[in-house]
């Protein structure tokens, strides 16, 4: 049997790549040439939009029957900030003590060089007829404005007739251990402005002015008051948060004009951006009568609850990492979003990396026996999905 190359060296190799979104940074072109030496047909759309920055993206394919398994993750990484404050250089891969420090350690190349390895070492051992068919989505635009990556290489993909029964996405999923969560939903994100008009004027005569300031604190305690759910079975409750308030006012003697506010709503599954928006509007009517004139900007969003059901596919991945962990996962929603926001619309999708303890932060860092534990979890699944004795289907 061929070696392979270890999850390590395939981090290492990405990590070296400087991929700060958006550049590709020589990371998708890394990614390419292993894939490609492997037998996958490999495609790099580039996508663009208006204002934003064009995104090389990069999908990957080997097989044409079903089932098909879509791995899916993002080179590229946020800036390291200060590297003088780093303990090694921020792209330098190197290894310390038993830990790959880099840029992109845990967020998330150390996740896809386990997903390539894995999927490489199965694939030497089974061959191209291993009775389905694997898929790599990989975009370069997941720490940035998230436009011309996922969502557009799904659109691109769907066009010509991809499809896919079921996904994992490679995120930073556990918070103290591998094998601690399966991220099997993700909460929906929501912001809004609120801006209580008043009348300018001297404070020492207050009957000519109308002060906002007590207007939004009217509207926003409104807004407050009532929770807007208890939670679900997989979900916490939506949670409302302001995160500014202010009046633009450097002058202690002059009434305000304006006052505004800025809110974030973590929403889970019983609410839509739109059955969301039309809470806000009722609540803010009810408490504003004729008293205070507002308006309410409500921005728009890409950022939508979902939930995938535990299912066979679901336990599979489970079970792959008990045995690999001794843990057994629990099944969650919590955190922010991700790219499985858009993937859910193509196929269900899980989450499921390392541990994010040092995501984003100086000296970002992985143990290197977590990239053989999650290069093994990934190996059992693709083992499962696709076992020697099954039968390949036609795709549609």
């Amino acid at each position: 049997m061929p070696n392979t190359p270890s999850a390590l060296s395939l981090a290492q190799g990405l990590i070296r790549c400087p991929s700060v979104t958006p550049a590709e940074g020589g990371a998708l072109a890394y990614l390419a040439d292993q894939l490609d030496a492997a037998g996958f047909t490999i495609e790099r759309p580039v996508f663009s939009e208006p204002g934003t920055p064009d995104v090389e993206n990069l999908y990957a394919r080997i097989g044409t029957a079903g089932p098909c398994l879509l791995l899916a993750g993002h080179t590229d990484v946020v800036p390291p900030g200060d590297a003088a404050a780093w303990r090694h250089d921020p792209f330098g891969g190197v290894v310390e003590g038993g830990d790959l420090f880099g840029r992109g350690a845990v967020d998330m190349k150390g996740g896809i060089a386990c997903l390539v390895a894995a999927t490489l070492a199965f694939l030497a051992e089974r061959g191209p007829d291993f009775g389905g068919s694997i898929a790599f989505l990989i975009t370069g635009d997941e720490e940035g404005p998230a436009v011309n990556g996922t969502v557009k290489l799904l659109d691109w993909a769907r066009a010509r007739g991809e499809r896919f029964d079921f996904c994992i996405l490679a995120e930073p999923t556990n918070p103290d251990a591998l094998g601690d969560m399966i991220k099997i939903g993700r909460r929906g994100s929501l912001t809004a402005a609120l801006t209580v008009h008043g009348i300018q004027g001297h404070v020492a005569y207050p009957h000519r002015a109308d002060n906002p300031i007590p207007g939004l604190i009217r509207l926003a305690g409104a807004l407050l008051a009532t929770p807007l759910d208890q939670g679900t079975a997989h979900f916490d409750a939506s949670n409302l948060e302001f995160t500014t308030l202010d009046v633009g006012n450097p002058s202690t003697n002059v009434i305000p004009a304006e006052a505004r506010g800025m809110f974030n709503i973590r929403f889970n599954d019983l609410w839509t951006p739109e059955t969301l928006e039309a809470e806000l509007r009722r609540r803010l009517a009810a408490a504003s009568g004729n008293a205070v004139r507002y308006t309410l900007e409500v921005r728009p969003t890409n950022a939508v609850a979902f939930l995938t059901q535990p299912d066979a596919f679901v336990d599979r991945v489970a079970a792959a990492i008990e045995a690999e962990t001794g843990r057994r996962p629990a099944l969650s929603t919590t955190g922010g979003t991700s790219d499985a926001r858009f993937i859910k619309d193509a196929c269900p999708v899980i989450e499921f990396g390392l541990v994010g303890q040092t995501m984003h932060q100086v000296d970002e860092r992985v143990a290197v026996a977590d990239l053989d534990r999650l290069t093994g979890i990934f190996r059992r699944v693709l083992d499962d999905t696709f076992p020697d004795d099954a039968a390949p289907q036609q795709t549609a």
